[in-house]
């Protein structure tokens, strides 16, 4: 693991997220404002990716989910499409090492059929490469996903095993329909993060975020960096969680836990 620059002060792990998901908003604007062409703000974007991935990797997160292409971006140029296609090819195969010396494990999520058949291939091989083993934190892209569509296909899912018998339809709660997303096996993000401004969740983890904080910085993503990860995850740190209880309620949930 790279040593991270003197810069960054240490955060006090106490309440650190366990998932954090983030939408990598602000590339184009970024290229835009320097007479670039977007893809360049694309590339830049990469680093701010790699700075992320190491940072929550040091400090203990174990899931991070980064909203790298949507469905909606389809309807993008199609020279554009290309261009991020093949840099997500070369982030691929540029990181693996990486990944697997630091116990990392990637997944993807989303409508994977519609990706080129390359990045199909290499996506796989990556997952692949680090799977098994010990794995300290998952990070998983989202790619040609939509959480409507997400949702959707889940109902379909749960339908056909209606019809073939395999359930009931009152044996159906939140925690089974869960199942059924993309993300049955990881817990619902902590926090979200957006740059670049928007207070949207443009589709994304829409089921998952019920109870999630949200965090929106005007900084556009690739000049997203160690300092401002840190400010975001120190303004989850003093937030109140209660999920529907009172703050009385929580300081004695805590207390029983720290008993235990």
């Amino acid at each position: 693991m790279k040593d991270l620059p003197e810069t960054v002060h240490p955060l006090n792990n106490n309440r650190l997220p366990r998932h954090v998901a983030i939408i990598m908003d602000g590339n184009g604007r970024w290229a835009q404002q320097r007479g670039l062409l977007r893809i360049k703000g694309h590339v830049a974007g990469v680093e701010s990716v790699r700075t992320v991935v190491r940072l929550a990797r040091k400090l203990g997160i174990s899931y991070l989910t980064l909203f790298a292409f949507s469905e909606e971006n389809w309807q993008r140029p199609s020279m554009e499409i290309r261009a991020l296609m093949a840099l997500l090819r070369r982030y691929l195969h540029r990181e693996l090492p990486e990944m697997q010396e630091n116990q990392i494990a990637l997944r993807a999520i989303g409508n994977l059929k519609q990706l080129p058949e390359a990045v199909q291939r290499d996506l796989a091989g990556t997952i692949a490469a680090t799977a098994g083993g010990e794995t300290q934190m998952v990070l998983t892209l989202a790619l040609s996903y939509g959480g409507r569509s997400e949702i959707v296909q889940a109902v379909q899912t749960l339908a056909q095993d209606i019809l073939a018998g395999r359930l009931k339809p009152e044996e159906i709660d939140t925690a089974l329909f869960a199942r059924y997303l993309y993300t049955a096996d990881m817990p619902d993000p902590d926090l979200m993060i957006r740059t670049s401004g928007e207070y949207r969740l443009s589709n994304f983890l829409l089921w998952q975020s019920a109870y999630t904080e949200l965090y929106v910085t005007d900084t556009l993503w690739p000049d997203f960096r160690e300092d401002d990860f840190h400010q975001a995850l120190e303004a989850y740190r003093r937030r109140d969680r209660r999920f529907g209880l009172t703050q009385e309620q929580i300081e004695a949930l805590e207390a029983s836990n720290s008993r235990h």
